[in-house]
């Protein structure tokens, strides 16, 4: 009998977790068939927008330096290379706005998975952990789109090995950098919240973030090296507020320790 109710517990577990599989895989596909919609507006104001000189951070910046950053399109001519490659391009950025869009659903799919097997005190925490996670992957989408791809774009643009090299673009890059570099920057802002979480749920403590921060530093910077482009600059824009994440995620973990310890 025993055998019986725990075999049909891992069932009923396996059924849930499909059913939240099938609800995300449902609301990235409508968000997804939104995007197509409006794939023009996604493509020429959102997508090729940093390629123009009058974007944001280029006339933000033009105001400090006036050299490096005058108003002027980049040098960034695009070519497609490819048969099928605007289709495959369409089909792939769309999917990528339907996930960017559908991630709330995703985090609350993951959570009402969770909370059955929480217990009532860390179930509390739900609503703050959905929120939090929300906001500080929207915050990374927006740093990437404002200030990591601006600034890899014009070093790329810019950089040459000789007079004689000339940059001919492909479409499928540049498309590539914008749309990894948008999901990633959104998937590790929520640092913080991740790591407060496995808190909450007694996997990590303060003590131990403490001692492995030189081995998380160095994951950061590994990490930073395979999200941004191959310069300095754009890993460092990057590197920087992960550092300061982790910090705030060591904070957030000793607050939580003294609130409990009061209690």
């Amino acid at each position: 009998m025993e055998i019986n109710e725990k075999k049909q517990s891992f069932l009923s577990h396996l059924e849930a977790l499909r059913w939240a599989f099938v609800r995300c895989a449902i609301g990235i596909i409508i968000c997804s068939a939104a995007a197509f919609v409006f794939s023009e507006f996604i493509f020429d104001e959102i997508i090729f927008a940093p390629k123009r000189g009058d974007f944001p951070t280029y006339r933000l910046l033009s105001y400090f330096n006036e050299v490096a950053y005058t108003v002027t399109n980049l040098d960034l001519e695009l070519q497609n290379r490819k048969m099928e490659g605007q289709l495959s391009i369409l089909i792939w950025t769309c999917l990528s706005f339907g996930i960017i869009a559908a991630f709330p659903l995703i985090l609350f799919e993951f959570w009402k998975f969770l909370r059955p097997a929480l217990h009532n005190s860390k179930k509390k925490i739900g609503l703050t952990f959905l929120l939090s996670s929300t906001i500080l992957f929207l915050k990374g989408v927006l740093f990437g789109y404002y200030i990591i791809v601006p600034f890899s774009l014009k070093f790329l643009t810019e950089f040459s090995i000789s007079a004689i090299v000339q940059n001919n673009f492909d479409l499928s890059s540049y498309i590539t950098l914008v749309r990894t570099t948008l999901l990633a920057a959104g998937i590790v802002f929520n640092l913080p919240v991740i790591i407060y979480f496995l808190f909450k749920l007694g996997v990590v403590s303060t003590a131990i973030l403490k001692e492995y921060r030189r081995y998380a530093y160095v994951i950061i910077l590994i990490a930073s090296a395979v999200i941004t482009p191959p310069d300095i600059l754009s890993q460092l824009v990057l590197v920087i507020p992960l550092f300061l994440l982790y910090e705030v995620s060591i904070f957030l973990t000793k607050f939580g320790s003294l609130k409990i310890a009061s209690t």
